[in-house]
């Protein structure tokens, strides 16, 4: 069981900024891939940003520009700024982590492991 830990949430009036932190229990095979996704409320899960095993990142064209995904000093720890923040980026901020790919595209096909989730509320 791989345990992936949130932290850095809060409240924040728009046009400001947050950082978030994940810390996953171990950097193995199983969590080469790491990436947020997000619940806003009343919506479906959808994803936000994705650092791939080859270190590549890719972003949801709503973040884009805004969001800066990243590792942290350790592989295990992966971080998300936030920037110029909108009331639209009200969600549950959840980080996930997965196997890569050995041979073949995508890289990352998915995510088998999922934090509890963190609040970030944006208050126009």
């Amino acid at each position: 069981q791989v345990d992936l830990v949130e932290s850095g949430g809060g409240s924040v009036q728009a046009g400001g900024s947050l950082r978030l932190s994940c810390a996953a229990s171990e950097y193995s095979d199983r969590t080469r891939c790491m990436a947020w996704f997000r619940k806003p409320p009343g919506k479906s899960r959808e994803a936000v940003a994705f650092v791939d095993a080859d270190g590549a990142t890719r972003y949801a064209d709503s973040v884009r520009g805004r969001f800066i995904v990243s590792k942290g000093d350790a592989e295990n720890i992966l971080l998300l700024h936030m920037n110029d923040l909108k009331s639209d980026d009200t969600a549950t901020y959840i980080c996930a982590a997965g196997p890569a790919r050995r041979s073949g595209r995508p890289i990352c096909p998915g995510y088998n492991y999922l934090g509890q989730g963190i609040q970030v509320t944006v208050s126009s």
